[in-house]
């Protein structure tokens, strides 16, 4: 039985965030809006841009070094989270990417189709599909459960019906917090024959997903989440892609998944993923011994150790957040086998959220109050939209002192 944790110092070692000037002095709860970047990550783009920074895919060196770093941090993303090469395209965002394939999939869409969306979700997984009631679609709205803010699945199935073509869901909560189970729904969507769109924005920092295990049809993340510069992954099952209408270029026609997405991604942006690898290749390197396990393997472990870290730091925090009276945490207040992320978002009965943020933030918390562009979410729970919840999130790179920071600038609230 191994008894292995996190090396935090080791972790911080890798983000040289941590020694900027301006950024050791904070204490960084923002990670749900975007995560620091690990060196081998800035590494990678400057020796692109230093070296390659031409157009790909010619004979000469430096433009094939371009093409071949490209196609590397393509395949190896795609063992990162057990999909082939030709299932995921990288785009400029989550927003963006679900917004190319709502267009796609109207080749799927009839007038009279249902939809169904959740107001659980960021707005990128619901405007999108929204927008296909101009072709006829009917959208469904998968509601809250206003007593907890969960998603219940008994709720989904009786929205179903022989209509029913997609569910878009997230995988995780930006608000709640909460993992769905999301395999589960794949697996009542499936009986029903409808694809469902997962989003692995909140998902993906915590653990990257083992797709063909969850056996979802469509699901995207932010990469500038999960330690990568501004971009977004967004895989799909080959059978769907190969019949996806080409939306790129005349000449690409069948040419899946770039039929999907107009253009491409940036070069040195889309290069520089190879340094995430490298990182959580060094994160397993330097915490377990056998080298004979492929990079799933590898991941799965390294997944386990992060989570039992953010697991121990998240619990303090919630209950700090329990034993407040004043305070209301939105969602579950124990963190148990990453049933919900290390995201935390809570009200007061006494003051705004802008003024609580306000005074976290002059104790170099760095935090914020906001609606999260799940504005659904808070205002099926009553919750002013504009002044919104102050959200708490964090990632492995945080600390035991990070934590204890925290808690005493919560405690002048």
């Amino acid at each position: 039985m191994e008894n292995i944790s996190l090396d935090i110092d080791f972790v911080r070692s890798q983000f040289p965030s941590f020694d900027d000037t301006i950024c050791k002095n904070w204490h960084f709860f923002e990670n749900a809006g975007g995560s620091y970047v690990p060196k081998k990550v800035i590494e990678k783009m400057n020796k692109f841009l230093t070296t390659c920074k031409v157009q790909p895919y010619a004979e000469y060196e430096m433009s094939r070094i371009a093409g071949e770093e490209m196609d590397k941090a393509i395949k190896l993303f795609s063992q990162i989270i057990n999909a082939k090469q030709n299932e995921i395209l990288i785009g400029g965002s989550t927003s963006i990417n679900l917004y190319v394939l709502s267009n796609a999939l109207k080749a799927f869409v009839k007038p009279g189709d249902e939809i169904i969306v959740t107001n659980q979700d960021h707005e990128a997984n619901i405007s999108p599909w929204i927008r296909l009631k101009e072709i006829g679609a009917n959208i469904k709205e998968w509601k809250i459960n206003l007593d907890n803010a969960e998603l219940e699945i008994e709720d989904l199935k009786k929205l179903i019906t022989d209509n029913t073509k997609i569910i878009a869901v997230t995988h995780c909560s930006n608000i709640v917090g909460s993992v769905n189970n999301l395999k589960k729904i794949c697996n009542i969507a499936h009986e029903n024959d409808i694809f469902v769109i997962g989003d692995g924005v909140s998902y993906a920092p915590h653990g990257f997903p083992n797709v063909k295990d969850i056996d979802v049809d469509f699901y995207t993340f932010s990469l500038y989440k999960t330690y990568g510069p501004h971009l977004a992954l967004l895989y799909g099952k080959e059978e769907i892609l190969q019949k996806l209408p080409n939306q790129n270029h005349t000449f690409l026609e069948g040419q899946y998944p770039y039929t999907i997405n107009p253009g491409g991604p940036n070069h040195e942006e889309l290069a520089s993923l190879v340094g995430i690898y490298e990182y959580f290749e060094d994160l397993y390197n330097h915490h377990y011994k056998d080298n004979k396990l492929s990079i799933l393997e590898k991941i799965k472990k390294v997944n386990k150790l992060i989570s039992i870290h953010e697991e121990n730091l998240g619990n303090r925090i919630l209950e700090y957040l329990r034993n407040r009276k004043d305070l209301k945490l939105i969602g579950k207040s124990y963190i148990k086998d990453k049933n919900r992320a290390p995201t935390f978002s809570f009200t007061s009965n006494k003051i705004s959220s802008k003024e609580i943020s306000q005074i976290l933030i002059s104790k170099n918390i760095a935090t914020r109050n906001d609606n999260f562009y799940a504005w659904r979410c808070l205002e099926a729970l009553g919750i002013n939209t504009n002044d919104g919840v102050v959200r708490l999130s964090l990632t492995h790179y945080n600390s035991d002192h990070d934590v204890k920071k925290l808690i005493e600038a919560l405690d002048l609230i």
